[in-house]
């Protein structure tokens, strides 16, 4: 008897049989995998005729679609929130400059070769986006991980990577409306960001606690089916309110990134991610046609040299104006000079919504191809370009370059007007956003739920209003009553008497939002005049009878969504505040060979400050962290130490202590150490007073390494220098009291 096996088994096998063997090719070749698996897709696809083809396409493409979902859950896993503010304000401008100016010029191209007005729409999202996977492998190939500018780059991927998925969404209400509708598209992006806002304060608020609580009770078994069912349940509401099914998968994933279990879930579906991703990549292959590209061969030609050298220039430009240096800007734009796996989702959302044409797809994988290539020649050329670019300029240019950047860097004291503005809007945004979510539950699908059991359409809205009312009053109250940052607005209503008249304003806005939101839940039981008037009542209830139950109800909620928000910190001990200086220094990590000959000898016999110019900022000794570290201090095997200097001292250290073997990832030690600004001015008081009386040390725990005075940079200052006035000072130690000396100046 002869067994019948389906037809996508039989697809299956011959995908990943040709994927095993060119991407075994591929690395022989010391290229990257993913060109690997494009192949692979052209040669077992319906363009090519030599071997033999794949019969059930409709199933590898739904095997391609769940493939996204796991490129995109993997992603949000690494992307956490709270990364992207710590990666600084330099990699949001510079890639929001880098993306607009892209995409301007990805349109402005489709435009010349007389494309569709979609075509070109698509084709500036598909050229704005590089490629973090080509990236990553070809600085770990290359081996500058380590250097400054990776940092940076790594942050701008990290902002790329979000507007991706922002584009995802914008992209597809530009296609469903087939036109670029300003109305539509402003809903769409505020509809956008409110769920993104819902989910994450309800995610944060729920999952970390949860998966806290549950580790001891959870087996690998049990994290990985937990993970998923939470990535796929994310999926299915994220396409229920009209958003696109990747959307939902990287939402989740970034709320699985600030939980405790977050790299256990990354182990544990990196293999399904990888055999996922490989059909979604081999899928792209599929759709090549040969033929198509060598019609096209002048299009694909004219849109490679615009990703290269149009990103190169825009994010060299970005970085500037952001106030990198020179030489760290041109790195950054020749390493990223390249697009690859988000251009390839956003080219087949084009091809899924038979919005775009079809040559546009084949010319976007034709693109990637080259510029993956390419890649590589251009970081390794990064170096003596940039040198070169140093040499050619004119000194007056030079000398401003290099005064805007350290400007730029300068940390001047907050002022209380950004903070308390800061805080009003952080208060605002997610008290309203929770209240909204109540009134739409409320109006769409609580008073059916209750008309089912009693049967009386009019009792039913009355119990879901008054339930409703319950549930939103802590956080009516919070938007209400609650005190904005108590020392900083004092301050400003004690300073000048014009201070009193905005900051009213503000207090008086939120109180009149909370009418308006109360007035529109209760509208559905009475007339408008009545229902503006119990809105008014029930404000008075909640502000004066139940206030003291409420702000303890209140507080209790806060603590825990701040606590779940920490809780990855609180139990790794990590911080991801790791701020560069203007001079191209920065911290990287080593850990010490057993066989090191240093080992057991006293830093201040090693004298590796004076020797290299270097300074050890911490060292991580088992569960044992060792701040700024003493000159008696002794480095034993297996210590990781983080080290701050120049790329050029942190490479010259890393040849002189070998064997050191480099930690791969581009993420802080367990210490809350690193590396920040301080400039001489009337809010720090430092002005006249040397390091050693400074106080600096026995207030942050931190080591002055460097002051920049009068564009002249002075490295591991004497103890007795006298700081100036506009002396801009780099501190490694605890940016919490880093901070909070300066708050106290």
């Amino acid at each position: 008897m002869v067994m019948h096996v389906p037809a996508l088994i039989q697809d299956l096998a011959l995908i990943l049989c040709t994927a095993a063997i060119t991407t075994l090719l591929f690395k022989w070749l010391k290229q990257p995998v993913v060109l690997g698996y494009i192949i692979a897709g052209l040669l077992v696809g319906p363009n090519f005729k030599l071997l033999p083809t794949v019969g059930d396409l409709d199933g590898i493409r739904i095997w391609a679609e769940i493939g996204v979902i796991f490129l995109l859950f993997g992603l949000g896993l690494e992307f956490s929130f709270k990364k992207l503010v710590s990666i600084g304000g330099h990699a949001a401008i510079t890639g929001i400059f880098e993306i607009s100016c892209m995409m301007g010029a990805g349109y402005l191209a489709g435009t010349v070769l007389g494309w569709p007005v979609m075509d070109c729409i698509f084709l500036g999202g598909i050229t704005a986006i590089s490629s973090t996977t080509i990236i990553i492998r070809a600085f770990d190939e290359l081996k500058v991980r380590n250097r400054n500018f990776a940092g940076s780059v790594l942050g701008i991927l990290v902002i790329e990577d979000l507007v991706a998925v922002l584009l995802l969404v914008l992209l597809s209400t530009i296609a469903v409306q087939n036109e670029v509708a300003g109305f539509e598209l402003l809903f769409s992006f505020i509809k956008l960001l409110f769920f993104l806002c819902l989910w994450f304060l309800s995610g944060i608020f729920i999952l970390p606690g949860l998966m806290k609580a549950g580790k001891k009770l959870m087996s690998d078994e049990n994290v990985l089916i937990l993970s998923l069912a939470l990535c796929f349940v994310m999926v299915v509401l994220a396409t229920k309110v009209g958003f696109s099914a990747a959307l939902g998968a990287f939402i989740m994933g970034s709320i699985l990134a600030e939980t405790t279990q977050a790299e256990r879930i990354d182990r544990l579906i990196s293999s399904v991610k990888n055999l996922f991703g490989a059909v979604f990549f081999v899928s792209v292959g599929m759709l090549i046609d040969p033929f198509l590209l060598v019609d096209y061969v002048v299009p694909v030609v004219v849109i490679t040299a615009i990703v290269i050298f149009g990103k190169t220039l825009f994010v060299t430009l970005g970085s500037l104006l952001a106030g990198r240096p020179l030489r760290q800007s041109i790195q950054s734009g020749m390493s990223l000079a390249q697009i690859g796996e988000f251009s390839f989702i956003i080219a087949t959302l084009g091809l899924s919504l038979n919005v775009t044409s079809s040559y546009l797809y084949p010319i976007a994988v034709g693109v990637s191809v080259i510029t993956t290539f390419t890649t590589p020649y251009l970081i390794k050329a990064a170096d003596p370009f940039s040198l070169w670019v140093e040499k050619s300029l004119p000194l007056k240019w030079q000398g401003n370059l290099s005064r805007y950047s350290t400007g730029t860097q300068t940390i001047q004291a907050e002022s209380d007007w950004k903070i308390v503005l800061r805080a009003y809007l952080i208060l605002i945004i997610t008290n309203s956003v929770i209240i909204i979510a109540f009134i739409l539950l409320a109006g769409k699908y609580l008073p059916d739920f209750i008309a089912e059991k009693i049967e009386d359409s009019r009792w039913a809205r009355i119990i879901a209003t008054l339930i409703t009312l319950a549930a939103m009053a802590p956080f009516i109250w919070g938007l209400t009553i609650k005190k904005i940052h108590k020392s900083a607005y004092t301050s400003l209503w004690l300073h000048k008497k014009y201070n009193r008249g905005p900051l009213v304003v503000m207090e008086v806005f939120r109180n009149v939002l909370a009418v308006v939101y109360l007035y529109f839940l209760l509208i559905q039981l009475f007339e408008p005049a009545v229902a503006l008037l119990v809105s008014l009542l029930v404000l008075l209830i909640v502000i004066v009878i139940f206030s003291k139950r409420l702000q303890s109800f209140y507080s209790r909620l806060e603590k825990r969504f701040i606590d779940n928000l920490n809780v990855r910190n609180v139990i790794e001990g990590t911080d991801e505040k790791n701020n560069i200086s203007p001079w191209d220094a920065h911290l990287a990590f080593f850990v010490i060979n057993p066989n090191a000959a240093f080992v057991g000898i006293r830093l201040d016999q090693l004298a590796w400050r004076e020797k290299y110019g270097i300074n050890i900022a911490s060292i991580e000794r088992g569960h044992r962290m060792i701040d700024i570290p003493q000159r008696g201090e002794m480095l034993f095997p297996y210590d990781r130490i983080a080290v701050i200097g120049t790329d050029e001292q942190l490479q010259t250290f890393r040849y002189i202590i070998e064997p050191i073997s480099e930690i791969k990832e581009l993420v802080p030690v367990r210490s809350e150490v690193s590396l920040h600004r301080l400039i001489v001015d009337n809010h720090t008081k430092l002005r006249g007073k040397t390091i050693r009386n400074s106080g600096i040390r026995e207030k942050t725990g931190g080591l002055v390494v460097g002051i920049e005075r009068n564009g002249a940079r002075i490295l591991n200052p004497e103890s007795h220098l006298e700081l100036e006035w506009d002396d801009l000072i780099f501190i490694v130690g605890d940016w919490k009291r880093i901070r909070q000396l300066k708050q106290e100046s």
